[in-house]
């Protein structure tokens, strides 16, 4: 695992830090979306909220995670397909919500219908939630 994350880090020219480091694995490690306060809390008080902070940002500047809205407005962050880049996501799938352990997953195989926009406009991005109850909530 540790190879894996120096690569990522590597390939995407960033310091390999001890904060990089750790923050990265949770994303490998986690089945769904994270938000800046599970971040906290998984890596206990060994980095404050700007180190935190400052990683996530470094990482969706280049394409290493990416956002995920929330109905109440927060932020969740998730690891991005292979074929993000620094300013170039392509996350255009489903994310589910579970209403009852409110895990946020990402559907990377199911695609975001196609929109045909009127005359004169343009989209820059897509976001589709999809809320329920997850397969590990209804057994």
């Amino acid at each position: 695992m540790e190879v894996l994350i120096d690569n990522i880090l590597k390939k995407n020219q960033l310091s390999v830090t001890g904060s990089r480091k750790k923050i990265l694995e949770l994303f490998l490690q986690s089945n769904g979306a994270l938000a800046h306060s599970d971040i906290e809390k998984k890596t206990g008080e060994k980095f404050d909220r700007v180190t935190v902070y400052r990683t996530l940002q470094s990482f969706l500047d280049k394409g290493i995670i990416h956002t995920i809205p929330t109905s109440d407005n927060s932020i969740r962050y998730a690891l991005c397909k292979d074929d993000c880049s620094k300013g170039h996501h392509h996350d255009n799938h489903v994310h589910f919500v579970c209403s009852k352990c409110t895990n946020t997953i990402c559907l990377d195989h199911v695609t975001i219908p196609s929109v045909k926009l009127p005359t004169g406009f343009k989209a820059s991005e897509f976001q589709m939630i999809v809320n329920g109850i997850c397969k590990s909530c209804q057994n």
